[in-house]
């Protein structure tokens, strides 16, 4: 018997997931709160044609780019830093781990206070999350490199500059992109709280304001927006993954 291909798979997954979706929306004492497919399909044709999702889409793209580019900026060289230098580990590491523990929620009336109620304000919360994520992440990489091929780099005379280049960054890159991938799933999950910092449009701002007024298709819509994009994009990533970390496979193999 021959293997089922993936893609299939996949179809029959999201088949049966709209399946079990409409017959839980058919029980009356849930399809109060869970809307059928067929309606949040109909919103969502209601709220393309009056412009209002590429508006929502779009101001929440690009906090969720802002916050993370920003949080990818600094946590590689921190990492690499607190990696390379047990003096750096010592005094930043402990600092990490505090905040790690903080939801971003729990920041926002600070960023309130600090920043108003503008983008900058929404972007540095995602911007923290994204980065305690990825720092974390990218550190543990580069702490893993493995200890013989840097012994062989200087014993052919390699300075700490090219062992850094050559070595460290190449043998870390596949954490790289693993941080990647977890600090874009922190952006969008980090995204509706950060929203909450006075936005007037994005998804998140849809789904509160729809939630307000118990418009349920509008809050599954905009639930289901969010995590095709984030899952579009940590596909995305993955495929840069494969395609960029090829040559350590064909090493390994």
């Amino acid at each position: 018997m021959n293997k089922i291909p993936k893609w299939l798979l996949t179809i029959i997954s999201i088949v049966a997931g709209l399946v079990v979706w409409y017959l839980l929306s058919a029980i009356p004492s849930v399809g109060a709160i869970i809307t059928t497919p067929i309606k949040v399909l109909k919103t969502f044709q209601t709220e393309i044609a009056s412009g209002r999702m590429l508006t929502n889409v779009w101001a929440s793209l690009l906090r969720v780019l802002g916050g993370f580019s920003l949080g990818l900026i600094v946590a590689i060289p921190v990492a690499f830093v607190m990696a390379w230098y047990a003096i750096a580990r010592a005094i930043v590491d402990p600092w990490i781990q505090f905040f790690r523990t903080i939801p971003p929620i729990a920041l926002i009336p600070l960023v309130i206070v600090s920043q108003g109620v503008g983008e900058s304000a929404k972007i540095s919360v995602i911007f923290v999350s994204t980065f305690l994520v990825m720092v974390i992440s990218i550190f543990q990489g580069v702490r893993n490199v493995d200890p013989t091929l840097i012994r062989a780099a200087k014993v052919l005379g390699a300075t700490d500059k090219h062992i850094f280049l050559e070595v460290i960054v190449p043998a870390s890159f596949p954490y790289i992109l693993v941080g990647v991938r977890l600090g874009l799933a922190a952006a969008w999950t980090t995204l509706v709280a950060a929203e909450l910092t006075g936005a007037n449009k994005g998804l998140g701002n849809m789904i509160m304001e729809a939630s307000l007024y118990f418009r349920m298709d509008v809050v599954i819509l905009g639930i289901i927006v969010i995590g095709i994009i984030g899952l579009s994009m940590d596909k995305f990533v993955l495929f840069l993954e494969r395609r960029l970390t090829g040559w350590q496979e064909l090493r390994q193999g």
